[in-house]
């Protein structure tokens, strides 16, 4: 694995936001149906814009509901992980942290930070040395485990596992995916700003980017869209994430969440014009050969035109994908509302279905 010393580029001059471009059908949508029916699940949604011309359809196994399927919001699990780096770049971007930050010294101010500390940057890119969840945590999850897993391991519980556990390796030498990881990254960018993680979320990222249906808590069942099983039929209770905000508690709209592509398909047209090109910036490579490159938000692959940046996520009830393309110009939203199951044809459907444009 490999990483540049300063990952992030410095400050870049922002300019008006774009105005939003019209629903149109730039013809995929028989793509887009396609795709659709591929996915056996009680309700789909796959929202492609190509040059900031949107197309959009919907359908799934189950009787429409009363609130179109495109109007509701849904979890979007692990992909909250993009909205929490483009935070975390966006304070780098201001000045208000370096990146280089022990996150234990954050947590506990005056805390002795070590020879080797885990910081910042090896939180958001998975290079802390942290397993994917934390120590004890099936113990305590499990009685729970079919319903809100999750929400038995609040938030004290997180920070009080960080700071007892000893790396499995010194930090930034490999990369192992961790929802703990990132869960301690936002109590850690909570702490050091003196503001909670959904309000930091709120203003540093979803107000400027005028995402106005997006929110890392439940609202109202009429608009939140319902999760369900493997059987596609068992309703589920709305995901509740515990202290694990910063990792997987996000839920938005599908038209929200293309909004948050576009901006960085255009971050010259964006407020935080310069935390959205920093997203895109390659910052490890790892794997033989060091095929596979990472952003501090993004898993990015190759295509014949240039690189294609995408998150997947799912909670105990929902699935989502998003992704972008800069050489085509190309986003991509695909959310279902049915619990992963094994061979689950959605996120290859999605994939596929952005690496060939």
């Amino acid at each position: 694995m490999t990483a540049p010393a300063t990952p992030w580029p410095g400050p870049a001059q922002d300019t008006a936001p774009r105005a939003a471009a019209p629903l149109a059908d730039d013809g995929t949508t028989e793509r887009l149906v396609r795709a659709v029916d591929a996915v056996d699940a009680p309700d789909v949604v796959f929202a492609l814009s190509r040059d900031g011309r949107r197309t959009l359809h919907c359908g799934g196994t189950a009787v429409s509901p009363a609130v179109p399927r495109q109007d509701l919001r849904y979890e979007i699990g692990s992909a909250s992980k993009a909205f929490t780096g483009l935070l975390f770049a966006r304070l780098v971007e201001r000045g208000l942290l370096t990146g280089g930050e022990p996150a234990a010294a954050c947590l506990r101010p005056g805390r002795p930070a070590g020879a080797d500390p885990a910081t910042l940057a090896h939180l958001v890119t998975h290079t802390a040395g942290l397993p994917a969840l934390p120590p004890g945590f099936y113990a305590r999850a499990l009685p729970a485990w079919r319903t809100n897993p999750y929400g038995r391991y609040p938030a004290e519980q997180v920070v009080d596992a960080f700071l007892h556990h000893r790396p499995r390796h010194r930090p930034g030498t490999r990369w192992h995916y961790s929802n703990f990881g990132v869960a301690v990254l936002g109590h850690a960018l909570a702490a050091v700003t003196g503001t909670p993680w959904e309000e930091l979320l709120a203003a540093q990222v979803l107000r400027p980017l005028g995402l106005t249906g997006t929110s890392p808590r439940p609202e109202d069942p009429k608009t939140d869209a319902t999760g369900h099983g493997k059987d596609g039929r068992t309703p589920v209770l709305p995901f509740d994430a515990g202290g694990f905000d910063a990792a997987g508690a996000v839920r938005a709209t599908p038209y929200d969440l293309l909004t948050f592509l576009e901006a960085h398909l255009d971050p010259a047209g964006s407020p935080l014009a310069g935390a959205l090109r920093a997203v895109r910036t390659p910052v490890l490579r790892r794997g033989r050969g060091h095929v596979h490159v990472h952003t501090v938000a993004w898993f990015q692959h190759p295509t014949d035109g240039g690189p294609m940046y995408f998150h997947s996520g799912a909670t105990l009830g929902q699935q989502a994908f998003l992704g972008f393309r800069p050489d085509t110009g190309t986003a991509l939203v695909a959310l279902c509302t049915r619990r992963y199951r094994a061979r689950d044809p959605f996120v290859p459907t999605a994939y596929a279905l952005l690496a060939e444009d």
